[in-house]
């Protein structure tokens, strides 16, 4: 299982999900601290009580033991008409069948107080069966015969305690053969249900409503701290699309502010850089000019006709350098603003203009999400590149890859390629493996700097069957 896709990406999913833990694991070690000195504090209550009242038992067998044969069920039946004791009494013929309730700490703690306290004070006696059952499930009197059977008056007061009903301890002691006294009560409060509980259902909702309002708190406080922090990403993958954005407000925590406060500051500087760099340019222009017009007109009065050639040649050259400087400055300055971008109709625009019976530019046949970008830009790029592949190779077919986080393209042509030692040669300004006097050598460099603008890539390589492959891929970040 690949729990990476499942693992919260935005810090505020992050915050919430880090605080559900560190409350779970917080409750989780004070619950276990709590369940296990209460635990303790009951056991011993427990231990103190099932002593108490098992010397109560064994008065009680005393007392009849005392009494002589003939008036010990008259006396039964005086107390059960009376509405019964504490306990449930009689004597059976027979010991009676319990269906015992599951085994229990507190279960076991009772049983052996009880066995231990009774064997103690009637050392006569050679068994002493001591057990729980359920109320529904318990027999009296002799086998068959359930406590429900019996006169309300006999044993209601006595082991019922609705609607809780909780478990009955029954001892039944072998006073002699064919003889049973059969001894049934509930134990005293608080231990009557024996409840070995962890976590009671109450503790259960408190901790979830406290939880919850920790949870609620926690997002409000992590979303408000967090919106800085969003647009100060955005600005700074809107950056390389827009230098001349606003600067941002510094708020938030202080170290947002200090982090805000850095960007909008190598944001001025970045601006500043570019400006520099274009009146830098555009004043080498206009200077060298001057200086070249006036060479050429000085060439002129040279009489040798081949110095007259090579002389204007190198200034050809010259002109050609400057002009090829200024429009890489001019092609990867991107001063647009970040629109929408229908690429689908602006690779139909492109597409057009080339195809004609002889040359063919294939397009896919699906619609290609809008996107935000510099539309010019792009679309200088893209013209960079399928021109080529028209100029090279004739043919060219664009398969498009559209995902939410970003577009995929990949420009095919039927050319010859290029060498292997040179995919990346082509990408230097001025470099030019056709020997034609069309181009520069600057239109691979303009179309990588542009998608490098946009935050994504574009890499070359030959294709198996022939031509030449180029992959674009420009994220979707500044759509969100």
């Amino acid at each position: 299982m690949n729990w990476k896709k499942w693992w919260p990406k935005s810090l505020l999913a992050r915050t919430l999900w880090f605080t559900l833990l560190a409350v779970f694991l917080a409750q989780l070690i004070a619950t276990l601290i709590w369940y296990g000195q209460t635990k303790q504090r009951d056991l011993e209550g427990l231990e103190s009580a099932s002593a108490s009242m098992a010397n109560m038992f064994a008065s009680t067998v005393t007392f009849f033991q005392s009494l002589p044969l003939e008036y010990r069920h008259i006396v039964l039946d005086q107390l059960r008409n009376m509405g019964g004791t504490r306990f449930f009494v009689s004597f059976n013929e027979e010991e009676i069948r319990i269906d015992p309730i599951p085994d229990s700490q507190m279960k076991n703690t009772a049983v052996r107080v009880f066995q231990d306290v009774l064997h103690e004070k009637l050392p006569r006696l050679d068994v002493i069966r001591v057990e729980f059952s359920r109320p529904e499930t318990l027999q009296v009197l002799k086998n068959g015969i359930l406590l429900s059977d019996l006169p309300r008056s006999w044993a209601h007061y006595t082991l019922s305690l609705e609607p809780f009903n909780p478990p009955i301890l029954v001892v039944q002691l072998e006073l002699a053969e064919n003889e049973w006294l059969y001894i049934a009560a509930l134990l005293p409060a608080p231990y009557v249900t024996l409840e070995d509980e962890i976590i009671t259902g109450q503790q259960i909702l408190f901790l979830l409503f406290t939880t919850a309002l920790l949870l609620a708190f926690t997002f409000f406080m992590i979303r408000r701290q967090t919106k800085p922090l969003k647009r100060l990403a955005n600005a700074a993958n809107a950056l390389s699309l827009d230098i001349y954005q606003p600067p941002l407000a510094e708020e938030g925590a202080s170290e947002l502010v200090t982090a805000t406060r850095a960007f909008n500051r190598m944001q001025r500087r970045l601006r500043r850089y570019l400006d520099d760099r274009e009146h830098l340019f555009s004043a080498i222009s206009h200077d060298l000019k001057t200086p070249i017009t006036r060479l050429r007109l000085r060439a002129e009065l040279i009489d040798d006709e081949d110095k007259i050639d090579k002389f204007n040649r190198d200034l050809d050259e010259l002109e050609m350098m400057v002009k090829g400087a200024l429009q890489t400055v001019k092609d990867t300055d991107l001063h647009e603003n970040l629109t929408q971008v229908d690429l689908s109709e602006l690779l139909r625009s492109i597409a057009e203009r080339h195809n004609s019976p002889t040359v063919k530019v294939h397009l896919p046949d699906v619609q290609i999400a809008p996107m935000k970008g510099k539309p010019l830009a792009l679309k200088r790029c893209l013209s960079n590149l399928i021109d080529n592949g028209v100029k090279y190779g004739r043919e060219v077919t664009v398969i498009v890859s559209d995902h939410p986080d970003g577009l995929a393209l990949i420009i095919k042509d039927q050319g010859p390629g290029i060498p292997a030692e040179k995919l990346e040669a082509v990408f230097e300004p001025y470099f030019r493996l056709a020997k034609d006097a069309e181009g520069h050598g600057l239109g691979m460099g303009i179309a990588r700097n542009i998608i490098h603008a946009h935050g994504g890539d574009l890499t070359i390589h030959n294709a198996e069957a022939g031509g030449l492959e180029v992959k674009v891929y420009i994220p979707r970040l500044l759509d969100e």
